[in-house]
């Protein structure tokens, strides 16, 4: 299979699930070492735009840097995934591969497609049943959105993209009500 270059200077949705659909978040503490992962190894090379990790599936929404090798950020990518996969194992004592294939990635072309992504990456442990309301859901970028303090995430230039933090609360509402791509103007 070709993958799509990670190259520089675009946005992309990183993706991947357990072999065989297995958890590849075990205990709570496995989705706080995957941040720790992410700010040790991608931070540098890449904006994380939005997350959401579920028990056996991970969406991760990112920005490439400027100035930045193809080859570095393939490097970051597979560093990471690697030092997260040998964790698992060696802290469950199991063999083999934790993810099922390499990681997909999608090059996001526009920016309704992007905002879109952002919602359905949100949205995902609501639409898997995981809770009842995509806002309780601890392990997804949502809530760090509301909140001020230090973050993983580009906040800035996201809320930018929906407007204000408002719209981009409503923003979020009207997609989970509707269901449907939003046609996304703030003109």
């Amino acid at each position: 299979m070709q993958y799509q270059p990670l190259i520089p200077d675009r946005y992309f949705h990183i993706y991947n699930r357990g072999n065989n659909g297995e958890d590849i978040f075990l205990k709570e503490r496995n989705y706080e070492y995957f941040l720790n992962l992410i700010e040790r190894h991608l931070i540098f090379t890449c904006d994380i735009i939005a997350y959401c990790m579920l028990k056996n599936h991970f969406h991760l929404v990112i920005r490439t840097k400027e100035n930045q090798e193809e080859k570095r950020i393939s490097k970051a990518f597979s560093n990471f995934f690697n030092a997260y996969s040998k964790a698992i194992n060696k802290a469950y004592t199991r063999t083999g591969s934790l993810f099922q294939e390499c990681f997909k990635r999608i090059l996001i072309s526009d920016e309704s497609y992007l905002i879109n992504l952002i919602l359905y990456v949100h949205l995902n442990p609501e639409h898997h049943s995981m809770v009842g309301d995509f806002r309780d859901y601890e392990y997804s970028s949502y809530s760090d959105y509301l909140e001020s303090g230090p973050s993983l995430l580009t906040k800035e230039d996201v809320l930018a993209l929906f407007g204000q933090k408002e719209h981009f609360i409503a923003v979020h509402e009207a997609k989970r009500k509707t269901g449907v791509e939003l046609d996304i103007n703030f003109d």
